[in-house]
């Protein structure tokens, strides 16, 4: 049990944690950061697809929360922390299947922390599920979360935030966390990335300095990000903590046109906005590129985030620079660096030759 008598990260012992989507981006960071922890006695990961991967305190189930009859509620029995990372970006050419895995499927997990009278859930939420917001300031977790309405991701991110706003109502008793992280990057995630967001045609070796002789200059594109390891280690300490609410999770710079043209030693080259999103949108329609000009729209409309609240009541600050952050990334790419479970592989069965036969935008 949790003893609220304190804010010290050393006031429990053997805590049983779930973590629900554990072998992606974050999950993988996370299940590392909880195995480290002393307070912390096992781990359970869920993933759709099985996981063999090697972690102290770990054990893996293969579950699919988008099944009506995924039975959640076995395996969040006796939990003292559910954390919900599952989220399926493909295929963008149908929503309604993202929607039965990332919003049906969310709110089964939601139900069955209930029916396993789980204390604490922390949901992974996203800067995508912040309406549109300035770029010239920064807005903390008080912002609206409608998200941007003609992307998926954004819509699906902001109605689990509404599910979750009558969860609390309805189960006050349950702690809970959502984190709103801006985008995550790290080494081992690089391979995935570029089949979730760049596709096959992406020359992953030629993303180098001195490879890429310029970057177009898209008006508006400023974002934050923030290593996956610094995001888990929110994650650890909103496990930990007996906090409730919203949090920003961010680093500083926030990276623009030019960081990214800096990295690459790249010059930076004015593109109108509409020859760029023509291009995108003609590409994801002939299925040569997965991201939907929807989500490259929601880009451009998100906020900056105040991490504030982070920094002081989870005590938390990031260990990487966002600059550092996508640099890794980079590397990653170049040397298609990845993990040994399903989602991070390197590498999959067909190559990029199968990702084309089958169809780019397409679940994995």
């Amino acid at each position: 049990m949790v003893d609220y008598r304190d804010r010290s990260e050393t006031r429990v012992s053997g805590l049983k944690v779930v973590v629900v989507g554990a072998t992606g981006n974050v999950g993988t960071s996370l299940v590392r950061a909880l195995s480290q922890e002393p307070s912390v006695g096992s781990v359970l990961g869920l993933a759709r697809r099985p996981c063999e991967l090697s972690v102290d305190k770990t054990r893996w189930a293969s579950v699919d929360i988008g099944d009506p009859d995924a039975g959640l509620d076995v395996h969040f029995r006796g939990a003292d922390a559910v954390v919900n990372l599952a989220w399926l970006f493909q295929p963008t050419h149908d929503p309604v299947t993202t929607w039965r895995t990332n919003v049906s499927g969310g709110m089964r997990v939601f139900d069955a922390v209930a029916a396993a009278r789980v204390p604490a859930l922390i949901h992974a939420s996203s800067v995508g599920a912040y309406s549109p917001g300035p770029k010239d300031r920064f807005v903390d977790e008080s912002w609206p979360t409608h998200g941007w309405p003609e992307a998926a991701y954004c819509r699906e991110k902001a109605y689990l935030e509404r599910v979750l706003d009558a969860f609390e109502e309805q189960h006050a008793a349950v702690r809970v966390v959502r984190m709103r992280p801006g985008f995550l990057f790290k080494r081992e995630s690089a391979s995935e990335q570029r089949r979730l967001f760049a596709g096959p045609l992406l020359p992953q070796r030629l993303a180098r300095p001195s490879l890429i002789p310029a970057f177009p200059d898209v008006p508006g594109l400023r974002f934050q990000a923030l290593h996956t390891d610094d995001a888990a280690d929110a994650y650890r300490r909103a496990v930990l903590r007996p906090l409730r609410g919203a949090f920003n999770l961010a680093a500083d710079p926030v990276i623009d046109v030019k960081e990214i043209a800096d990295l690459l030693h790249a010059r930076a080259v004015r593109l109108p906005l509409p020859t760029l999103r023509s291009a995108l949108a003609a590409a994801w329609h002939l299925h040569l590129v997965p991201a939907s000009p929807q989500l490259f729209d929601a880009v451009l409309r998100l906020p900056l985030l105040d991490t504030t609240r982070a920094l002081t009541e989870l005590d938390w600050a990031p260990q990487y620079s966002a600059t550092e952050a996508v640099a890794e990334f980079l590397r990653g790419l170049q040397e298609i660096a990845g993990e040994d479970t399903a989602p991070l592989a390197p590498r999959l069965p067909g190559g990029r030759a199968r990702e084309l036969v089958t169809g780019v935008g397409r679940r994995p």
